[in-house]
């Protein structure tokens, strides 16, 4: 779970107005924040099938955000901010989905 003033931050930077917590720039900042937290928790915790399910769910949750945005506001959902936050959690999806992590094969 995200601290509270980590989130205050966030929702700071991404928000369009002033009393605004829940378009969809702040929303999907916020799930890409989860996200990698739950990425740096699987490198630990390997065995988390729970939490991987629900990490999966999150990036499906931002991923139609994302699409939601582009089709409604193209300017929005191109803006630099977005896409450096993405760049930044762009492996999570991946590592999710064991694509990437440590060799599996026994030699």
């Amino acid at each position: 779970m995200l601290e509270s003033v980590k989130k205050t931050g966030i929702i700071e930077k991404f928000r369009t107005h002033d009393s605004d917590t829940g378009s969809p720039e702040v929303q999907i900042a916020l799930l890409s924040e989860r996200i990698g937290e739950l990425t740096e928790h699987f490198k630990t915790h390997k065995k988390d099938h729970g939490s991987r399910r629900g990490l999966l769910m999150l990036v499906s949750k931002r991923r139609r955000l994302l699409d939601y945005l582009k089709k409604c506001d193209s300017d929005r959902g191109n803006s630099l901010d977005m896409t450096q936050v993405l760049r930044r959690h762009s492996s999570a999806i991946d590592f999710a989905q064991g694509r990437i992590g440590p060799c599996r094969r026994s030699c």
